[in-house]
């Protein structure tokens, strides 16, 4: 066998299951079918850490909802990732609001959320002012988070690279054959055997089960928009700002991001896997509802849209366990919100999964625990001259909005999971992230990217492949 576990897919579902599982004296692969981690639904979402009373009692959904909830503070200070507990508010804009709320409450309590309050009005606007004057009491959970959920999936696949797991980028599967105790799992470049599979394909989570032979749930995609509004609106709320939830989800939400902007949205609409595309529509429907909860938004300010696709399914609970149609084939399927949430109990529950299985864990003795990175913007100035003495390239700024020096570029470039394009540098230093949204720094990141990697600058990908920046050179005014 080629490995004893091999994971499909790597966003932070995938990435958890590798961090958790790379800490074992196991061989352990990792198949991405993008040019990069966190290119999916990762890197577009609501950036939640939600406290855990929206979940049903008893699915799996709820337990790991609260049990990452309770993890996520001590992994992301472990890996160096931006997280803060500023609580959240479901807002009762309307009578037939207030009893949702009570049944929320009492969902929490059950489900076992700390410190959950039912609010009065004013006890809402004591903590909310730009809330609406319409608002008429609110659930308050003080343990919700906000995360940076693409760091998070890189600190997490990085730590399990640096452990010995190994990646292959822009490796989709085709095909898959049982074989005497595991599987012959086919890609573009050859075949690989694994004792055990673990399909973490997210919103490909069905078609990758069906290649095992496992047709036992669909995904059923959901596209969600969002506005993301520049660090002057980033303090019109210090919570996370929810209505009350209905059928398609949890509805629009108003939140600060861990970079200081403000994030508001999603939309929910039924898409297909690869949509992103943002609409007029869309956007109309996400602002509309945003203002009732938060009336005096200036979306003037808005820097960037987006949209995300979940991976919904026809299952009410996430789809997490052994497949009963393919021996050795574990699903996490249908992870969608609070799939995020979830992500840093998955490890410890797919350890246990596995031990059932029959595999056999045993720690290693030099195991990675923790990352550090350096955010130039944060040192002081004596580490920051400190710094640059030791690398003048930490002292060129190259991302005026955020901040961000050629120094950051480069160690991001030559990490275990270097970025393969500017928006790869952009999610994991931030630059670009900023105002301007790389109209200043773009060209010169994607200088940076050519000159480190050894290659052309014709070669360098905004994102995901095919997405090229330059189309070729130019001499004499004729292409070269």
């Amino acid at each position: 066998m080629d490995f004893d576990v091999l994971i499909i897919g790597c966003g932070v579902i995938g990435a958890a299951c590798a961090e958790a599982l790379a800490a074992y004296d196991l061989r352990l692969g990792i198949l991405e079918a993008d040019n990069d981690v966190a290119n999916g639904t990762t890197k577009a979402n609501s950036a939640i850490i939600h406290a855990g009373y929206d979940p049903a009692p008893g699915t799996i959904m709820a337990r790991l909802n609260v049990a990452g909830n309770a993890r996520a503070e001590a992994l992301c200070r472990r890996l160096d990732v931006p997280f803060r507990r500023i609580g959240s508010l479901v807002l009762a804009l309307e009578e037939a609001d207030l009893p949702t709320l009570r049944t929320l409450y009492e969902r929490g309590l059950a489900n076992g959320v700390p410190e959950l309050k039912l609010l009065s009005r004013e006890e809402t606007l004591a903590l909310e002012p730009n809330a609406s004057p319409e608002v008429l009491g609110s659930l308050y959970a003080p343990s919700a988070g906000i995360v940076n959920p693409w760091e998070l999936c890189y600190a997490l696949a990085e730590t399990a690279v640096r452990n010995g797991a190994s990646l292959m980028l822009e490796t989709p599967v085709l095909g898959a054959s049982p074989i005497e105790g595991g599987w012959a799992v086919k890609t573009p470049e050859r075949t690989i055997t694994s004792r055990f599979v673990l399909n973490c394909a997210g919103t490909r989570a069905d078609a990758v089960a069906r290649l095992f032979g496992d047709d036992s749930f669909t995904i059923l995609p959901s596209k969600g928009e969002y506005y993301l509004l520049d660090k002057s609106e980033g303090t019109r709320v210090g919570h996370v700002i929810f209505q009350c939830p209905s059928k398609a989800g949890k509805g629009v939400l108003v939140a600060p991001t861990v970079h200081g902007n403000l994030l508001v949205g999603p939309s929910a609409d039924e898409s297909e896997p690869t949509d992103t595309a943002n609409t007029a529509r869309g956007m109309a429907l996400v602002r509309s509802r945003a203002v009732r909860s938060v009336p005096s938004i200036a979306f003037r300010e808005n820097i960037r849209n987006f949209a995300g696709v979940r991976a919904n399914s026809d299952c009410p609970d996430f789809i997490l366990g052994p497949s009963k149609k393919a021996p050795g084939l574990i699903n996490l399927a249908g992870m969608r919100s609070p799939g995020l949430s979830a992500a840093p109990a998955v490890g410890e529950e797919i350890l246990s999964i596995l031990a059932g299985q029959g595999l056999a864990l045993h720690k290693k003795t030099d195991v990675v625990t923790t990352r550090r990175r350096v955010r130039f913007h944060e040192l002081s100035e004596a580490e920051k001259n400190e710094m640059v003495e030791r690398d003048p390239r930490w002292g060129r700024i190259i991302c005026r909005c955020e901040t961000v020096t050629e120094g950051e570029i480069v160690e991001a470039l030559h990490t275990p999971i270097p970025p393969r394009s500017v928006n790869g540098v952009k999610r994991r230093v931030g630059a670009g992230m900023g105002r301007c949204q790389g109209g200043f720094c773009g060209p010169r990141v994607q200088e940076i990217i050519a000159r480190e990697l050894g290659l052309d600058q014709t070669q360098v990908l905004m994102d995901w492949p095919g997405t090229w920046v330059l189309c070729g050179r130019t001499k004499g005014g004729e292409q070269a």
